[in-house]
């Protein structure tokens, strides 16, 4: 299908399918100008999470299986455990199909490793998150023909660190938001003490877990944490491996494990996998918010409520991590005895950081009354495949 506009779920974790799924969703709903909306899908995990997002428009689209053969699969379980190698070697394997697109969509950047140069398929790059971390900047990203951002944020830091220029940016707002009932808080304890979420990142220089983590969900399961409860809903990746590996600082550790005596506090809800942890089901349910550098703080800042940060790397030397804007609307500690001390009176403060909030969020997250984000992302890229112009940043 030469003329289709290809989305990419290459992941085999299902965190970046809401990202784009809903984009793949208008374009069927709206028209794609008489092109094929395909959906490239990586495991049948992946696709039914996808469909879950699609609804009728399920069947409207074209499916592509991206699976390996079985002896590869096999051959590659081992080194998967360390690096994403299926994920590659799926890339590698359908490199044809994929670019055989008018237009391929993907949520991440592996996917120009195959691309075959510019004047064939035109590829599009939608983030999965609106972060801060440096590697949302990654000078790779600026092989994209098009970067749709969440917001000013996003496209005005690309364009000062050299990343794309302006006309290969657009701001379409946050396609997430279009696909969750962002209304919806679920109580998930049965009594009426605070409900706090820690959402630890997985890098193993930059997330708190490592070194902080365990004696946090310790003080939680004390006489004293147990005045509160606890939703431990780390990103979806800390719990995908024991040995976590960063390429971007040349490290490598062992994520601590899950200890039994917090699996029986009845305050602390723990969840390492479950699909809650990609659908802001435990993001709208919290009344305060714990974390480091996930971009999931934006997701939970959809409504303002207290920030709580545990910096475990800003006084390390390895760091390249610029300032964190989400580290201005709330406390931030260093330990986790810090970031207990804290918690009681998080609340009473939090008048002084809504302000900051909301102005992050909305430098963050661009919102056109009337103008969802996935039919502006559909817009885009109906452009995009049309040839219609030069792209640029629109509000």
């Amino acid at each position: 299908m030469a003329d289709d506009i290809l989305f990419l779920f290459n992941h085999d974790a299902p965190h970046q399918v809401a990202h784009i799924a809903g984009i793949a969703r208008a374009m069927v709903k709206t028209g794609a100008d008489g092109r094929t909306v395909t959906c490239a899908v990586a495991t049948p995990a992946i696709r039914a999470r996808v469909e879950s997002i699609l609804g009728p428009a399920a069947g409207q689209v074209a499916w592509y299986d991206m699976a390996l053969p079985g002896w590869l699969e096999a051959a590659l379980a081992l080194p998967n455990k360390v690096a994403p190698v299926r994920r590659l070697m799926r890339l590698r394997h359908h490199a044809g199909r994929i670019n055989a697109a008018r237009v391929v969509v993907s949520a991440e950047r592996t996917c120009l490793s195959i691309r075959e140069g510019r004047g064939k398929a035109l590829f599009a790059y939608v983030p999965h998150g609106a972060g801060d971390r440096m590697v949302s900047y990654h000078p790779e990203k600026g092989g994209f023909d098009l970067i749709l951002v969440s917001g000013h944020k996003t496209a005005r830091e690309m364009v000062a660190r050299g990343v794309a220029p302006a006309e290969r940016l657009r701001v379409i707002g946050y396609p997430k938001f279009d696909t969750i009932d962002l209304a919806q808080s679920k109580r998930l304890f049965p009594n009426g003490n605070p409900v706090l979420v820690y959402n630890p990142h997985f890098d193993p220089l930059l997330s708190s877990w490592y070194d902080h983590g365990p004696a946090l969900l310790d003080w939680f399961a004390s006489p004293a944490g147990q005045a509160y409860n606890l939703i431990f809903a780390p990103h979806i990746m800390l719990f995908a491996k024991k040995l976590h590996v960063s390429l971007e600082y040349r490290t490598a550790r062992l994520r601590p494990d899950i200890a039994p005596h917090w699996q029986s506090a009845a305050n602390i809800l723990i969840d390492t996998g479950s699909a809650a942890l990609v659908d802001m089901t435990y993001t709208l349910a919290a009344h305060a918010y714990i974390g480091d550098v996930s971009s999931q703080v934006y997701e939970f800042l959809v409504r303002p409520r207290p920030l709580l940060f545990l910096d475990a790397f800003s006084h390390d030397p390895r760091s390249r991590e610029g300032a964190y804007p989400a580290w201005q609307a709330g406390d931030v500690a260093r330990d986790a005895a810090g970031l207990a001390a804290l918690i009681p009176g998080a609340w009473q403060r939090h008048d002084a950081f809504r302000a900051t909030q909301e102005a992050i969020f909305a430098d963050t997250v661009s919102h056109q009354a009337g103008h969802p984000a996935v039919q502006r992302a559909a817009q885009a890229l109906r452009d995009l495949a049309a040839g219609r112009g030069a792209i640029g940043p629109q509000a």
